[in-house]
């Protein structure tokens, strides 16, 4: 492009164009960053309470005996309703539920984790 604007005669706005770039390009840097918005940052909303981790609003710290038990252990308990059992490869919702109770069993069928949510 620069050979074609040097080939052009001042009175075609040769000289006109040259100019332009400089001006052009200091307008276009705003617009090509407002292309580069950075999405994702892992973050809640503003106004929206993070779950508290501490909270044992589901009863969790009375079954965590249970880490590192068998799942058989598990299979003959009863638990409050809504509690999820976890094993491998199971697809669960991933919302946040403070009173539901889940407990995760690992790939070698033994208790993982008991936690809220």
């Amino acid at each position: 492009m620069q050979r074609a604007m040097k080939a052009l005669p001042a009175c075609a706005g040769g000289a006109m164009l040259r100019g332009m770039r400089h001006i052009l390009l200091p307008l276009a840097l705003p617009a090509l960053l407002a292309a580069c918005e950075v999405r994702g940052t892992g973050l809640p909303p503003l106004g929206v309470p993070e779950p508290d981790p501490v909270a044992d609003t589901c009863g969790a710290t009375g079954f965590a005996y249970l880490v590192g038990q068998p799942k058989s252990a598990v299979d003959r308990m009863s638990f409050p309703a809504g509690t999820r059992v976890i094993l491998p490869d199971t697809a669960v919702t991933m919302d946040y539920r403070a009173e539901r109770l889940n407990i995760l069993i690992d790939g070698n069928a033994v208790v993982e984790r008991v936690y809220c949510g």
